[in-house]
């Protein structure tokens, strides 16, 4: 059993979660057209798994951002292009810890003239909450170690694994990456439908 990597959340669990989730909102906008904005990038397997199970008329949306500074500042790089003037919001992120960029990011669809914005997120970092800001639909409330997975990446990597990791030995993993390849498409390969990945040259 390798101890440097555990998978926290298993595909199975996520899949199961997220069909909650879409169903509580669903339930919540019964006859609304609601605009689905991801943040891109981490926010996209979410996002896509959590669309296939909303109402049809509801709109996907994205923003792309970037973070500077320690005081949830952004610099938008991608803006929607829907009008959202009356409209009922869904913001969708892959996690949220300390809440000052979701603040931010409320703050301006608000301003956008948003009739309400709610936030689902399928990872909740809570103990690391700086400011109080609502997260309405949450998956599942995490420790505080790195995790890789289901939009969580490192350098870009790792995005497309279908379960939830949690780097428990990270200068290890900053010494061998490879190391964490090797695990986590093992555990993947194992299950049904599993897919053919690419060995790395």
């Amino acid at each position: 059993m390798n101890e440097d990597f555990v998978e926290v959340i298993d595909a199975e669990t996520i899949e199961r979660r997220v069909g909650e989730l879409a169903a509580e909102i669903t339930a919540a906008y019964p006859q609304e057209n609601l605009v689905v904005v991801g943040i891109l990038k981490g926010s996209i397997i979410f996002m896509k798994d959590l669309l296939d199970q909303l109402p049809l008329n509801s709109t996907p949306q994205f923003l792309a951002l970037t973070r500077f500074g320690n005081q949830g500042r952004v610099s938008v790089t991608l803006d929607i292009d829907e009008q959202l003037d009356d409209k009922d919001v869904l913001l969708v992120m892959e996690i949220v810890d300390t809440g000052l960029t979701l603040a931010t990011i409320r703050k301006m669809l608000e301003d956008k003239g948003a009739r309400s914005v709610s936030t689902v997120a399928l990872l909740d970092k809570a103990p690391r909450r700086i400011v109080d800001v609502p997260v309405e639909y949450r998956g599942f409330e995490v420790g505080d170690e790195y995790l890789l997975g289901y939009g969580l990446d490192w350098k870009g990597l790792f995005r497309n694994l279908r379960s939830v990791w949690a780097v428990m030995n990270m200068p290890q993993f900053l010494e061998q990456p490879d190391s964490f390849v090797e695990v986590a498409y093992a555990a993947d390969k194992e299950r049904p439908n599993a897919r053919k990945v690419p060995q790395r040259g």
